[in-house]
């Protein structure tokens, strides 16, 4: 009577142990049918009234189409023509969208498909892709491997004209779990633009006009300030303790001029190269919220606050380079002009915060506690999480090996301090200026 309970315990033990081991195998079959990686490549070609398309993509993305089978293993390159052109509609050209002036074009028409071999190497340049397209098909005999194969396609689009403003739009997120695509645009001009996009990179015009690239920069830095937890709390320090809008006005200012100084001059490569750069600005960055939180709680002189955080919004504009690096693509011939659009839209994010963060500062020194008290205990929770980063970040940095002081780093450094002293003369010149600025009016007796 005892064992019974004891039995009937191990019975359901062993059958929750099998159940889970059979959902674990099938949940990894599943699994295992969506490859990790998948690269395509893409030559987008506009001539006269047509838009030519060369595509290769792996075919082990390309699931869910009855290949012709050897031995249920190898695929028969003579035979595969339909499939591969079902694999096409299905997995690419019903999930491409190409856009013409705004206006999406018809599905286009397969003229060419064929299986290539993993070691092919004529994508590298359009006129090699495209005469590769005309050649024989493989033999049937060879063992080509289904999953280990690629497929090269001909499309064609009918078009108004080879000058028009031409866009594309890629859902191929559900090819791989990371789906990546190189694409070079051929302009009529012979003009060859190259972009790397991801699986979800949305719509991508491919020779923006200036205010095209203007918007989409402006709504990137728009975005990326308020997404971006370091900067909201430097700015949090900034306007913690001043809410007067004159103060505040020199001080955010301050910090869009020196950022954008520093973006500018990331994005035509007058930084350092190494490895090393990027963890060392991440963990300055950190340092400049924590500098900032303590002289809050120490006291801070609106007359040396914009000072500082000039000082630091250059260091802060090495961060934004980073976020911005890989959309620089998108901006075509309007490099400038996406740089100061970028700028626009984290100024707007600035102001935008400020819009909040200011009032209720206001309305918690009001009824809260007091206003020295509350801007001590706000420092104080920015310093604590800023310092974890602090630490976090410099235990990064020191995985990295620092440069060898050559002759090249040496000249690298001087014109670093060279900028830096003008810098500072033009600082040392407005500061009179500015402090008398920031003082309060005086109102006649």
């Amino acid at each position: 009577m005892r064992l019974q309970p004891t039995k009937a315990l191990l019975s359901g033990a062993f059958a929750a142990v099998v159940t889970a081991l059979a959902w674990l195998i099938a949940w990894s079959a599943v699994a295992h049918e969506v490859p990790a990686d998948a690269r395509l490549y893409v030559f987008f070609k506009p001539q006269s009234d047509k838009l030519e398309v060369l595509l290769r993509a792996p075919l082990q993305s390309l699931t869910d189409v009855d290949y012709p089978l050897r031995n249920g293993i190898f695929i028969v390159p003579s035979r595969a023509d339909q499939s591969l052109r079902n694999a096409t509609q299905i997995w690419l050209t019903d999930n491409i969208e190409i856009y013409e002036n705004g206006v999406a074009l018809p599905k286009p028409r397969v003229t060419h498909v064929r299986v290539s071999l993993p070691s092919d190497k004529s994508f590298q340049a359009y006129e090699t892709a495209l005469a590769h397209l005309d050649e024989p098909k493989l033999p049937d005999d060879q063992d080509l491997v289904l999953a280990q194969q690629l497929m090269d396609i001909r499309l064609e689009y009918d078009i108004g004209s080879d000058r028009s403003d031409f866009a594309i739009e890629a859902k191929l997120d559900r090819m791989a779990h990371k789906v990546s695509i190189a694409l070079r645009f051929l302009q009529p001009s012979g003009v060859v633009r190259a972009y790397e996009l991801s699986g979800e990179a949305g719509l991508v015009v491919l020779d923006p006009r200036w205010h095209q690239a203007a918007l989409r920069f402006t709504i990137e830095g728009f975005w990326h300030i308020l997404g971006g937890i370091d900067h909201l709390l430097f700015l949090a320090c900034l306007v913690i303790p001043f809410r007067r809008l004159r103060p505040l006005a020199a001080i955010v200012t301050a910090f869009t001029v020196a950022h954008s100084i520093t973006l500018i001059s990331s994005a035509f490569g007058f930084v350092p190269s190494g490895l090393w750069f990027p963890p060392l600005i991440e963990t300055l960055i950190a340092a400049t919220i924590v500098y900032m939180a303590l002289e809050n709680i120490v006291g801070s002189n609106v007359g040396r606050r914009w000072i500082m955080t000039f000082s630091f919004g250059l260091i802060h504009g090495f961060g934004f380079s980073f976020a911005l690096r890989e959309s620089l693509q998108f901006a075509g011939d309007h490099l400038v002009t996406s740089l100061l659009a970028f700028n626009l839209g984290v100024e707007i994010g600035q102001l935008a915060v400020l819009l909040v963060l200011v009032p209720i500062l206001v309305l918690l020194f009001r009824f809260a506690f007091a206003e020295r008290i509350g801007v001590i205990i706000l420092s104080a929770l920015v310093t604590h999480t800023a310092w974890h980063w602090l630490l976090e970040r410099g235990e990064k940095l020191l995985q990295y090996p620092f440069p060898a002081i050559d002759l090249p780093f040496i000249a690298g450094a001087m014109r670093g301090l060279m900028a830096l002293l003008v810098l500072a003369a033009i600082v040392w010149l407005l500061n009179g200026r500015i402090r008398r600025w920031l003082q309060p009016r005086q109102t006649a007796p």
